[in-house]
Parts: structure tokens; C-alpha cells; sequence
């Protein structure tokens, strides 16, 4: 797909539904501030043409980029931002509340490696150049439990189709759950695809957490109520 097919798509976003909360509790003025300034500082502009090179758009030097949609208060992002600095991390999280908490982390220890986006995450997906990305993190997406919500979830064919564009060969698309019929779902959309393989090679495999992995409070809100994680990695062949 050329520049102008891109474009073209990313402007038909603007009519796709959007599931799903942007608005908690009223932030704190301290975490008010944060998020002002830090938007105006690690914001993504979509609204100009797609990157020649996307590590230009970190103010660190960058020798691949990785994407976490939905990440929530930011622990794991921080944590991988932190602990990789030759990598660019792209952060997207529509839920203000939990940008505000990341924006005030970032405004005691700044980071030069990461970039977020504040809305729906398909309109980064079509901005973003052909196989530019060595990973895809969706940790603890929305379950959408009900099953006539399914259809909201957001491991889908279409969306699939853009995680399989924007992925290098080699790249991996991890997914972490604590709900069984996710999981499921993604292990059976994963490989209707064909663009994406399993990396478990036994049954505790996709029950261990990733090597850079830390427990983040939802997580460990799932475990104390009985719910047992699953850690799938599926890589783009």
C-alpha cells in the first residue's frame, strides 16, 4: 500500500466505531498539568504525512520500534521503555486517566525513547509505514465478556490484517488475558490468519510470563481473584 492508499485509509477512520471508556474520575490539577505538557511533548500528530523514517520521531536514537495499544496506567511501558533505550516505544491509550498517570511519571523521569497516542489505536495502525515494527504488545485488552460484544473485541480479521502490514517478519504480537474465552478467540482469529505462528511449544509455555515481564496492579487483581493469566506470542512470518 502507497502513501496516498494510506492516507485515504486513515482518513476513513474517522467514521469506524470506537469501543470502549475515555473518561474516569476527575484527574488531580497536578495530573492535569502533566498531561497537557506531556501531550504537547510525546504526542503523535497523525495529521501530516507518514514518516520517512520512523526513528525520527524519537529525540533518542532508535534501532526498532515496538507498539503497546491499551496500556493502561503505563507500568509495563514504563518498564520496557526504561529497560530498552536503543528502542522506540509508541504507547496508545484512549482512556484519559490512565495518559494522565503516565504523563505524570514522565514529567518526574522523562524518557527519550517513547511516544504515545491518545485515541483509537487502528488510526496508528493505518498511519504507520509497511513492516515497520518488531512488536505488538495488546496486554489485558477490554474482554467485551458478553457475547453479542464480541464483535467489539480487539483481535479481529480486519485488525489482524493491519498488525500483519505494519509487522516485520520476525516480529512478534504478544497478548496477555486473564479471560479464557479471549484467549481462545485470539489463539482461533491468530491462526485463521496465516500471517501469524504460535510460539508455544507445550502447555506451561503460554502460562509463563514474558522475560521482561512485571506484574502490573490489574494483573495482580486478576490473580487474587482466582483468574489465572495466559501470556500468548505469535510471531509474523
Amino acid at each position: 500500500m502507497n502513501t496516498e492508499d494510506r492516507r485515504g485509509t486513515y482518513a476513513s477512520r474517522a467514521t469506524e466505531a470506537f469501543f470502549g471508556r475515555r473518561h474516569g474520575k476527575t484527574i488531580r490539577p497536578q495530573q492535569a498539568a502533566a498531561l497537557e505538557s506531556g501531550l504537547k511533548r510525546y504526542g503523535l500528530d497523525l495529521g501530516g504525512a507518514v514518516p520517512a523514517s520512523l526513528p525520527a520521531l524519537f529525540s533518542a536514537p532508535v534501532t526498532d520500534i515496538r507498539l503497546e495499544i491499551g496500556f493502561g496506567g503505563g507500568e509495563h511501558l514504563l518498564h520496557a521503555a526504561r529497560g530498552n533505550p536503543q528502542t522506540g516505544f509508541i504507547g496508545v491509550e484512549p482512556f484519559v486517566n490512565g495518559m494522565a498517570r503516565l504523563m505524570t511519571s514522565l514529567a518526574e523521569t522523562p524518557l527519550e525513547n517513547l511516544r504515545v497516542y491518545d485515541d483509537d489505536a487502528t488510526r496508528v495502525l493505518d498511519w504507520l509505514p509497511d513492516a515497520c515494527l518488531s512488536g505488538i504488545d495488546l496486554l489485558y485488552p477490554d474482554p467485551w465478556p458478553k457475547k453479542k460484544h464480541w464483535k467489539r473485541r480487539f483481535v479481529s480479521p480486519t485488525n489482524l490484517d493491519r498488525f500483519a502490514r505494519v509487522m516485520k517478519s520476525g516480529a512478534r504480537f504478544r497478548f496477555a488475558s486473564d479471560i479464557d474465552t479471549y484467549v481462545n478467540w485470539t489463539l482461533m482469529h491468530c491462526r485463521a490468519h496465516g500471517a501469524f505462528e504460535w510460539q508455544a511449544k507445550d502447555a506451561d509455555d503460554w502460562h509463563q510470563p514474558y522475560k521482561d515481564w512485571i506484574r502490573t496492579r490489574y494483573e495482580a487483581k486478576a490473580v487474587r481473584e482466582g483468574r489465572r493469566p495466559a501470556y500468548l506470542t505469535f510471531v509474523r512470518v
